[in-house]
């Protein structure tokens, strides 16, 4: 039983960790890692060995989940996967997700031997990885908007020394850091393979699902058919979004005491559920062998999120 329990522990870690790493390639510091292993001769292999074992999973990924990439839904996937910065594809993540939930019940089940457990472990694996994609989404998004105004002075700046648009992009993705310079990086590939740079603009443009990009995209378009100064507009622009975030920073500081609120409202009642488990644990048995305690518990859970929504709703203030 513990040797079981053990080798599934450690084929979840290997998965997080592969999939962990898969996600951090793009990062630069990885890319000039990966630039520098021919210099070192003693690490030259084990560097070529973990590239195979990384290609060989990846492919037979890729062969699992084509069948699924049949399916429409997993083409929405497939963009929130992109918004998120995730090298996957939508039935790639279906399989990883499964893989995840697979191994979570057979573990939850040889722990506590409760099939209950084991299936609603089997349940909220999947709805805590699509959490997280919704949670990187949003982070991604507002990085790029955090970025955006010195991207636009790079952008005035070249423009004012004789670069073309596109010239300007091609800066933006050498010189600045993700996210901001995968996505126009992007954008100049999709440029380089035939794509006006209109529909370049509007896809990277739905893909940021930034307010403030969308103002930068129709200024560009309506620079683009009536003339016009653009390095003026775009530095216009850049004053305006630094302002704003600005503005979103000391409003931030002003409502952390909310959001505070919020975290110790959430993490109050575990803390004393633990508490009274180890010290008073024949009444808490309570709330586990009882079902007006389980009825106790779930009633608790839903107050506790719907005053954690609240707060941050209260919180949360648009400028």
């Amino acid at each position: 039983m513990i040797v079981l329990v053990a080798f599934l522990c450690a084929l979840e870690f290997f998965l997080v960790v592969f999939f962990g790493l898969m996600f951090f390639r793009q990062n630069r510091s990885l890319n000039l890692l990966h630039r520098l292993r021919r210099h070192v001769d003693d690490d030259s292999n084990r560097f070529q060995q973990s590239e195979d074992i990384y290609r060989r999973a990846i492919k037979l990924l890729k062969r699992t989940a084509k069948p699924l990439g049949r399916f429409n839904f997993t083409k929405s996937l497939d963009f929130k996967l992109r918004q998120a910065g995730i090298p996957l594809f939508g039935a790639e993540f279906i399989i990883v997700s499964l893989i995840c939930a697979f191994l979570g019940v057979i573990l939850l089940y040889v722990i506590t031997l409760n099939v209950s457990i084991a299936m609603a472990t089997g349940f909220a694996i999947p709805l805590l990885l699509w959490l997280w994609v919704v949670v990187l989404v949003n982070r991604r998004r507002k990085a790029f908007t955090e970025q955006l105004g010195d991207c636009l002075t790079t952008v005035a700046n070249a423009l004012r020394a004789g670069y073309s648009f596109q010239q300007a992009m091609d800066v933006v993705a050498k010189e600045m850091e993700p996210p901001i310079s995968t996505e126009f990086e992007r954008m100049s590939t999709d440029v380089a393979m035939g794509v006006t740079l209109e529909d370049a603009m509007e896809q990277m443009n739905k893909r940021v699902g930034s307010a403030d990009f969308d103002l930068v995209v129709t200024a560009v378009l309506i620079q683009r058919e009536i003339g016009g100064n653009l390095a003026q507009i775009l530095d216009t622009i850049s004053e305006t979004i630094q302002e704003r975030i600005r503005m979103k920073r000391e409003i931030n500081a002003l409502t952390a005491q909310g959001r505070f609120s919020a975290v110790v409202l959430l993490m109050l009642p575990i803390v004393v559920a633990v508490f009274c488990w180890i010290f008073n644990h024949e009444q808490m048995q309570l709330f586990v062998t009882e079902e007006v305690g389980h009825i106790a518990i779930g009633v608790a859970i839903v107050l506790e999120i719907l005053g954690y929504i609240i707060i941050q709703r209260i919180v949360d203030i648009e400028v």
